[in-house]
C-alpha cells in the first residue's frame, strides 16, 4: 500500500479497535474516566452510549487493560442471548464448569458461589456489555436480577453497558424503571469537534511510524475531513485511509482537501457522497487498481 511512501510503519486508519491508537482527549477520555471513577465507588449499574462509529468498543478494551488484579472482569461483546444463554456466557466468563443441561436454578447457585468466593479473594468482579441496545427484554430483566446479588456490605457484581442511543429509547420505556433507577454514572460519547479531530489525526499517524512533522494532512483536509465525517471517529478512518491512498496515487507527499473530497465521494454516508460522484479510483491514472483485496483489506464498507 502506501506505508513505505509515507514512512508508516503500519496502517494508521484501520477500523478494528486497537487499543494502542487509543486517543486519550476528548470525550473519550472523559468517559474512560467516569467509568473509573464509578468503579472506584462500587456502584451497580454503568453506562455509555454514543451513536455508531463513536469508540465505545475501544473504551470497553481500553477499560479491561487499564483494569488491574484488583478486578475480575467478563466481556460479552454480544449481548444478543436469551436469558438462559446469559446466565451461561457470564458462568464461563466467570470460569465455572456446569453441564449444558444444567437448571436454572443450579446455575444461578454456582454464579452466586463464584461471586461470593470472588468477592473473598479481595476481587471486584465486573460485566461488561458491548451492543447493549441489542439485548431482548426479558435479558435485560434478568441482568437486573443478576446485580441483586450482594452481600452486606457491598454488590457482587457491577455491570457497564455499551450501546448506541437506543438503548436509552428502550431504557426510558416503562417497565425498565427499575432498571434505569440503578445506573448511577452514565455517559454520552459525543463526536470530535475540528481541532481534536486534526489532532486525532496526528495521534494515528504518530502512533503508526509517521515522523516527519506533526501530520501529512493539511489544515484544508481537516476542515474537509471533519466536514465529510461529521467527527465521528470510524468514519474519519475510512476516509483518511481513502485519502492517503488518493494521494500516494497521485504521487504527493501531502494529503490535500481534494484527497478527502476524492475519500468522501467514493464512500457511504460521508458529507460528499451521492448519485454520480467521482469515483476514488480515478485519481490513480493508471498506477494502481482498487479491484485488489489486499488494498481493501481492512475496509468491509
Amino acid at each position: 500500500m502506501y506505508l513505505h511512501h509515507f514512512g508508516l510503519n503500519e496502517p494508521p486508519f484501520t477500523l478494528t479497535p486497537d487499543t494502542e491508537f487509543f486517543f486519550n482527549q476528548g470525550s473519550h477520555q472523559d468517559a474512560l474516566n467516569v467509568l473509573l471513577v464509578a468503579l472506584h465507588n462500587r456502584e451497580g449499574f454503568i453506562k455509555v452510549t454514543g451513536e455508531v462509529g463513536t469508540g465505545k468498543t475501544l473504551i470497553c478494551r481500553q477499560l479491561l487493560n487499564m483494569l488491574g488484579d484488583d478486578y475480575f472482569t467478563a466481556y460479552l461483546p454480544n449481548p444478543f442471548l436469551n436469558p438462559t444463554a446469559l446466565r451461561m456466557a457470564l458462568a464461563e466468563e466467570l470460569g465455572i464448569e456446569f453441564a449444558r443441561n444444567i437448571g436454572q436454578h443450579r446455575l444461578l447457585k454456582l454464579i452466586t458461589d463464584r461471586l461470593i468466593e470472588l468477592a473473598g479473594l479481595g476481587k471486584q468482579v465486573v460485566l461488561l456489555l458491548d451492543e447493549a441496545q441489542a439485548m431482548p427484554d426479558d435479558s435485560l430483566e434478568a441482568l437486573r436480577l443478576l446485580t441483586n446479588l450482594e452481600t452486606e456490605k457491598r454488590k457482587l457484581l457491577q455491570v457497564v453497558l455499551f450501546g448506541q442511543p437506543e438503548l436509552d429509547t428502550r431504557l426510558g420505556q416503562r417497565k425498565f424503571r427499575q432498571l434505569k433507577q440503578r445506573i448511577v454514572f452514565s455517559y454520552q460519547l459525543s463526536p470530535l469537534d475540528r481541532h481534536a479531530l486534526g489532532e486525532y489525526v496526528c495521534h494515528r499517524m504518530q502512533i503508526a511510524g509517521y515522523m516527519k512533522g506533526r501530520t501529512l494532512f493539511s489544515a484544508a483536509a481537516i476542515r474537509e475531513l471533519h466536514r465529510s465525517s461529521r467527527g465521528i471517529p470510524r468514519l474519519a478512518n475510512v476516509l483518511c485511509h481513502k485519502a492517503l491512498m488518493s494521494a500516494y496515487g497521485t504521487g504527493e507527499t501531502v494529503v490535500a482537501r481534494v484527497h478527502v473530497r476524492r475519500a468522501a465521494q467514493d464512500t457511504e454516508d460521508a458529507g460528499n457522497s451521492g448519485a454520480g460522484r467521482l469515483r476514488l479510483a480515478s485519481a490513480f491514472a493508471g498506477l494502481i487498481t482498487l479491484t485488489g483485496a489486499g488494498l481493501l483489506y481492512a475496509y468491509s464498507l
